[in-house]
């Protein structure tokens, strides 16, 4: 039985604060609520983070996002259910994520200027930080999954 190691929320205030002053400018930049979820959902699918699957998932659903698209977002390359815009944002999403892997290369972020201006494409970027970030200390202290509830 997995058991939480640690309440980071209790231990870091601060650093909670800090965490959620980031969503809350996210949240309000006008990134679209629908790639707002794609990519926290893609970036958690990458890191293996089951509470964060869990919870964006739910608000990915309750925000009117389809099973199908959920289903799929793995293999989103090799389907036809997401946007250009969409795709733009997971791409980014997975270079962005796998940044100890790969570059990101001039190629991609020229891509990505297609869809989103640059104050955009930094709230789309930052929420992307925010979710590593989200998905680091959920792993790390072994959130657990299943109990979060979409407001």
């Amino acid at each position: 039985m997995m058991k939480q190691r640690l309440n980071y929320a209790q231990q870091a205030p601060g650093g909670m604060k800090a965490m959620l002053d980031m969503e809350k400018f996210v949240k309000s930049s006008g990134l679209d609520l629908t790639i707002f979820e794609l990519i926290k959902t893609r970036a958690s699918q990458i890191n293996g983070c089951a509470y964060c699957l869990d919870m964006h998932t739910k608000d990915a659903r309750k925000a009117g996002e389809t099973e199908q698209r959920l289903y799929a977002l793995s293999a989103w390359r090799e389907t036809p259910f997401y946007t250009e815009k969409e795709r733009a944002a997971l791409a980014w999403t997975e270079a962005l994520t796998l940044i100890a892997e790969n570059d990101v290369p001039d190629s991609l972020y020229e891509q990505v200027k297609n869809y989103f201006d640059e104050k955009e494409l930094a709230a789309l970027t930052m929420a992307i930080v925010a979710i590593n970030g989200w998905n680091r200390l959920a792993i790390a202290f072994r959130t657990i999954p299943g109990s979060y509830q979409p407001q």
